[in-house]
């Protein structure tokens, strides 16, 4: 089988998985050549490697340039089906010119959240994922909202967990420099920050010594820095993190703390449990099906100040542990998200998509856009 994996973002997951699907078929990776460039020492030996430099959305020209050529080089590989993972706005504009080939789309979000500033309009994601054979998805929780939001039928939708990524060398041993609260990746309002900037009180009563370190980038972090009660027991790294600083935080912690009012699936929990760091998350959208509440971390109620406050303190105090939660969560990882069962899984959904019906016309699509 030959599948043209394509991915406009996500790009340390996107190298991983497709590496490892060299494993079942014979793989073409386009992705950002900028982008890409950090991770291509997880790329596989096997997989035909096609990058291309992505112009900004306001540069229709150059894009509709790009859009040219990639549909060219997919026509020149001739693949047995087209792995989109997300989609774009010119490419997915595009699928009608590739029609021809079955399509699959992993969908990591199939709503807005609270706060995020996306640029791609959502029907413009709508029309590829409406389009495609077969859908995945990354939990049960999210399989429900494609079907209830996209009214795309549950037989086309296959829950397939992320990836694995992370700092190949974060299982060698467990750091720790000190009781350290670790909130990372981006910054945006669903995240639920402030309801952990409201619960360092609450923690640093109980455990003097602990900090809480933030690291990533996103909206506007004045206000956020306006509701610390004490500015001192925070560290900020309000900025995009390198893979090196990134391991670094995450060796450092203690607890990885997830404090989301909203969330389809977080990268980031399988990236702490590849550091053998237990985590605090919140009972929404998919992450209970993440986090083992008890085994591998714990789940509190979302804008419970007092919940999180009272788990996080739990770990901090309690040594044995967050060591035993932090092993059981790689343990979860190497059993559920590695990228050899992954791979094994995605393949299916392949050869679910090559034997599933014809995608729907573009007749079809347009009609689903309008009762929309």
């Amino acid at each position: 089988m030959k599948v043209l994996f394509i991915s406009f973002a996500f790009p340390e997951m996107s190298v991983r998985l497709a590496s490892a699907l060299t494993e079942y078929v014979d793989v073409c990776l386009m992705i950002p050549r900028a982008e890409a460039k950090p991770f291509l020492k997880w790329l596989g030996p096997k997989v035909h490697f096609e990058p291309f430099d992505k112009p900004r959305l306001r540069q229709p020209f150059l894009q509709l340039r790009l859009m040219k050529r990639l549909i060219r080089r997919i026509k020149r590989f001739n693949p047995d089906l087209i792995h989109l993972q997300r989609g774009y706005l010119y490419f997915n504009l595009c699928l009608p010119l590739v029609r021809r080939y079955p399509l699959v789309v992993s969908i990591h979000d199939p709503d807005r959240h609270v706060g995020d500033e996306a640029k791609t309009p959502l029907w413009v994601l709508n029309f590829g994922r409406r389009r495609a054979r077969q859908v995945i998805a990354h939990n049960d929780a999210m399989k429900d909202k494609i079907v209830n939001r996209l009214r795309i039928p549950a037989n086309r939708i296959s829950v397939v967990p992320l990836v694995e990524f992370g700092d190949a060398t974060a299982a060698s041993n467990v750091e720790e420099a000190g009781h350290e609260i670790l909130f990372y990746g981006r910054i945006w309002k669903y995240k639920g920050l402030e309801y952990l900037i409201r619960a360092q009180p609450l923690i640093t009563q109980r455990v003097p010594e602990a900090k809480i370190v933030i690291a990533g980038h996103g909206e506007d972090f004045a206000r956020y820095r306006s509701a610390m009660a004490d500015p001192e027991r925070f560290e900020v790294h309000n900025e995009f993190v390198p893979e090196d600083k990134q391991s670094e935080l995450f060796r450092r912690a203690s607890v990885v703390a997830l404090p989301y009012i909203e969330a389809t699936q977080s990268g980031v929990i399988p990236l702490a449990y590849a550091f053998g760091k237990p985590v605090v998350a919140t009972t929404v959208g998919g992450l209970p099906s993440q986090v083992d509440d008890g085994r591998t971390g714990f789940l509190v109620p979302p804008c419970d100040v007092g919940a999180l406050a009272d788990k996080i303190v739990l770990l901090l105090q309690d040594r044995a542990l967050r060591h035993r939660l932090g092993a059981n969560g790689r343990e979860k990882l190497v059993e559920q998200w590695s990228a050899g069962v992954v791979a094994r899984q995605t393949v299916q959904v392949y050869h679910g998509a090559l034997r599933g019906a014809a995608a729907p016309s573009d007749g079809e699509t347009c009609f689903q856009e309008q009762e929309c």
